[in-house]
């Protein structure tokens, strides 16, 4: 019989052939994960839209690529054995099933959130829910132990909801809960049993209302991960939203204890948030969160993404009559409108759909050239429009109006930059820039006047110097409220437009009134 045999050195080149195949195979990148929710967050606890404007955004965003919305309808919700929450800008219900149902011809799903903790104050403002109060005068807050009536009012809110949504998921909020253990009752279950199971009780009795309807509930993450210790009560089925607006990874706890319990994340960054409001927006911090935490939460293999963009802070300001009776809630800052938002959303429709990140630079000049038709060299004037920093105060000790000076000064290189452009297409979303930065200017202004007259050496006599400089900014002020008018016509309801403008001038006007005042006197 004949015996076959390899030389040893074909052998030994086999192997290596062999040995470069598979590290070649180890070293070859994997395709980063893709999302399986790609999502919005529409906030409607203040600056209400048009229900056309709701349907032309979810249009708008499904050619994006979106193919998800989580709705926050606050008091604008139509609620029916609860009406009492619903406030006067409130949608029909005929109007929401028609939202609904346009939004899932398009592909999207659309996903309410009932808040049912923390950030209840359009709820526990009313007499009817007060005694659900964890503090007679924070009203931010349900107390955690009045679980019959907390379980029969959002059962009642959760069936409604999922009666005009028939998305799988329902969002049910437990963030910011501040209050954690501050009445009698709940600090001493927090002493004997711990803030996590504190936590962990009410939202799990929560969480399996939402089962009980065939609904997966959604969470925020902030305070599972700063009180993780009882997590592992929550139902499995629990999906958490790890939100970071542009800070480090972890920064409330660590993900991956929840990853390791079994619980499927998702992430959450935003185009409107702190520091934002209506003269502010933080253009560089916002463009840096989506090309640092999207890429971050591939890694980490998050199965979905929501970008949030928040209307308002979701702090409120109450006036009261005897009894800590609410007269009126008021909004801690007004963030300007997601009308002028479309470069940041279109910035997280590519982010989604790539997976390198973002370049920011790049990225803006690349939309000012699609998008407005301006060259490079207009895209960079853009970029650089953007990127004006956008410190209001020095931080640690009032304002001076010098300093202030000094702020407006770089605010209107922001101003100039804008006004040479010339975009070929879409001027209304570029007027946007434009009204922003010189809402800016307005405030500075403003501040720079209201740093004048609470200086030690202010006087009657200066009064009378002030008053005219502050007749400039109301006269100023009339023009930048026709202009937003112009800009959110069809966008906001028209009552809201008139209230954003108004409390917008309220600062100023009341400084004028106080002026006048004085200087008759």
């Amino acid at each position: 019989m004949k015996s076959y045999c390899v030389p040893g050195k074909y052998v030994f080149l086999s192997v290596l052939l062999l040995m470069a195949v598979i590290m070649n195979s180890y070293s070859q990148e994997k395709p980063a994960p893709d999302f399986e929710k790609k999502g919005f967050y529409i906030d409607l606890r203040n600056q209400v839209m048009t229900m056309e404007a709701l349907k032309n955004t979810a249009k708008e965003l499904a050619e994006l690529g979106i193919n998800t919305l989580v709705m926050e309808w606050d008091a604008t919700y139509p609620y029916e054995n609860n009406a009492t929450i619903s406030g006067r800008l409130a949608y029909t219900r005929e109007e929401i099933s028609s939202f609904v149902n346009y939004c899932g011809k398009i592909g999207i799903d659309v996903i309410p959130i009932q808040q049912c903790f923390g950030h209840v104050e359009y709820i526990l403002r009313h007499d009817r829910y007060s005694s659900l109060r964890e503090d007679a005068k924070d009203l931010s807050q349900v107390c955690p132990l009045q679980t019959t009536a907390d379980s029969l009012l959002f059962s009642d809110l959760f069936r409604d909801m999922a009666r005009l949504h028939p998305s799988k998921y329902l969002h049910i909020g437990a963030d910011e809960t501040r209050l954690l253990g501050h009445c009698a009752a709940c600090k001493k279950k927090m002493e004997q049993e711990g803030v996590s199971r504190l936590f962990v009780d009410y939202v799990k009795m929560m969480c399996q209302i939402a089962l009980k309807l065939g609904k997966t509930p959604l969470i925020w993450s902030d305070m599972i991960l700063k009180h993780p210790e009882a997590a592992g009560a929550l139902p499995k089925e629990t999906i958490i939203i790890d939100w970071n607006y542009g800070w480090r990874n972890n920064l409330f706890g660590d993900i991956g204890l929840l990853k390791d319990k079994g619980f499927t994340i998702w992430g959450a960054p935003s185009i409107r948030s702190h520091p934002d409001n209506w003269y502010v927006t933080d253009w560089a911090t916002h463009f840096s969160n989506q090309r640092d935490f999207i890429p971050y939460a591939r890694t980490r293999n998050y199965k979905g993404m929501i970008m949030t963009s928040w209307s308002t802070s979701g702090v409120y300001s109450f006036i009261r009559d005897v009894g800590n009776e609410v007269v009126s809630m008021e909004p801690i800052r007004n963030n300007y409108p997601l009308s002028g938002f479309r470069i940041l959303i279109a910035a997280y429709a590519w982010s989604l759909q790539q997976k390198q990140a973002l370049d920011p630079e790049a990225f803006v000049i690349r939309y000012a050239k699609e998008r407005f038709g301006l060259n490079d060299a207009g895209g960079k004037k853009l970029w650089e429009a953007l990127m004006v920093p956008p410190e209001l105060l020095i931080k640690g000790k009032p304002a001076q109006s010098q300093s202030i000076a000094a702020l407006a000064a770089r605010n209107n290189e922001a101003v100039q930059l804008l006004k040479e452009l010339k975009p070929h297409r879409h001027q209304k979303e570029f007027e946007h820039f434009r009204l922003m930065a010189d809402l800016r200017a307005y405030y500075l202004s403003f501040k720079e006047i209201l740093a004048l007259y609470n200086t030690a050496d202010f006087s009657r006599k200066a009064a009378g110097a002030l008053i005219p400089r502050v007749q400039v900014l109301l006269n100023q002020a009339k023009e930048l409220d026709r202009r937003f008018s112009d800009l959110n016509n069809g966008f906001l309801k028209n009552p809201e437009i008139i209230y954003q403008n108004r409390i917008r001038n309220q600062p100023v006007q009341w400084l004028y009134e106080r002026l006048a005042g004085i200087n008759e006197k």
